[in-house]
């Protein structure tokens, strides 16, 4: 049996009006905040779902961070060989003038001076940093200063790694290339073949031109060609096996196993030309050997067909070099496209993200609204059902 008292009825009324009160606070405190999901407890699946979110957002930021990082360094990449690609054509300009007959020890002597101050310009580039305190093509040892130059010669201090950072969920991008593709590794010659005059010939045979005339003859095999007196020659391919033998005319193509070479002049007995694949060279060692063909004194005939293939190798060697910093452009060109891709990409997924959160927390303006004012009511009635109630005691019913 159920005793009425009073203090139960207070009781009762008090719980009832603390009750709305708190569901009033709580929905005012939503529309202070714009929120309704304000604590774990309100909804622990939502709240559980919506860190996770949270956490994918935080990631996309991260990526950004990254991208934002690496694509710095592409565009610094991109700049520093803009630049190394005109220096490389100046140094090309100045080959080919230097290659003409009529100028004077003296005209190429001052052609070295400025091919010199031009290679320290590309060594200057080649220890770029990222003003972040890192180098630019040090590879993964990128806090000192890649290339190292002592005595004259250049060396690189750097490791060959390549960074892959990721700048997207499951994508990534390559970070600036290490200097030792970039500067070490440069092909010599032209379309993938070279031909070279020894540096002990004797004779005046000069290098006219080569050529691949049949892939598919050719093994891939580096050819060498020994004269004899009287215009007599013998090739000989890597093995030492004889290959082909013939009699000199100047200027007409000797052709040997799919590749042709043309000379000119009058080479003497004992000199030896080879062609075959492409090499790769430092390009400072291909600077350094078309200064010293400049700075070295050429007055006899051989000295004059010595100094002639020397800068016609130069000059062939830095067109490929120019080529292969066009190439390492047009890789660190599609490295920014890429980030340009992964841009729009963490766009799309972080509104997303932002689109469902809001879907989770937001709060619905014109329900809440609606709520507070039908909360604000009971909360009245309560208390109005509170002030008739203490007018009233049980007292009033023994009378």
């Amino acid at each position: 049996m159920t005793r009425i008292s009073t203090g139960m009825l207070y009781q009762q009324s008090l719980s009832a009006m603390q009750s709305k009160q708190a569901s009033l606070a709580r929905t005012q405190n939503e529309l202070t905040t714009g929120k309704k999901l304000l604590t774990a407890k309100d909804d622990p699946v939502g709240a559980g779902a919506a860190v996770t979110l949270d956490r994918s957002k935080a990631e996309l930021e991260r990526f950004g961070k990254n991208a934002d990082a690496v694509g710095h360094r592409l565009n610094m990449q991109e700049s520093a060989l803009t630049q190394a690609g005109d220096l490389l054509g100046r140094i090309q300009v100045l080959a080919v003038q230097a290659g003409n007959g009529t100028l004077s020890d003296g005209d190429r002597q001052a052609i070295a001076s400025e091919v010199q101050s031009l290679r320290d310009g590309l060594f200057d580039i080649a220890n770029t940093a990222d003003g972040t305190g890192r180098y630019l093509f040090g590879g993964t040892q990128d806090g000192g200063a890649p290339f190292i130059r002592h005595q004259g010669v250049v060396s690189y201090g750097g490791d060959q790694t390549q960074r892959r950072v990721e700048i997207a969920p499951e994508m990534f991008v390559s970070d600036a290339l290490p200097g030792s593709e970039l500067f070490l590794r440069v092909p010599t010659g032209s379309g993938g073949l070279d031909a070279r005059a020894a540096a002990a010939n004797s004779g005046s045979g000069k290098i006219g031109g080569f050529s691949l005339n049949d892939s598919n003859a050719w093994n891939g095999d580096t050819y060498r060609i020994e004269f004899d007196a009287d215009g007599a020659y013998v090739a000989f391919d890597d093995d030492g096996a004889r290959i082909a033998d013939g009699v000199y005319v100047a200027g007409d193509a000797i052709s040997i196993g799919g590749v042709a070479i043309t000379l000119t002049g009058e080479p003497a007995a004992g000199d030896v030309f080879e062609i075959g694949p492409s090499r790769t060279a430092d390009i400072f060692s291909t600077i350094d050997d078309l200064v010293h063909a400049l700075t070295t004194p050429a007055t006899t005939d051989a000295q004059k067909a010595a100094q002639q293939n020397a800068l016609q190798a130069s000059i062939r060697n830095i067109s490929s070099a120019e080529g292969h910093f066009i190439d390492a452009r047009a890789a660190g060109g599609a490295q920014l496209s890429a980030l340009d891709s992964a841009a729009d990409l963490r766009g799309a997924f972080d509104l997303n993200i932002q689109t469902t959160l809001s879907g989770m927390r937001d709060l619905d303006y014109v329900e809440a609204i609606s709520r507070f004012s039908l909360e604000k009511v009971a909360l009245d009635a309560a208390q109005l059902s509170f002030v008739q109630m203490q007018r009233n005691s049980l007292f009033d019913l023994l009378r």
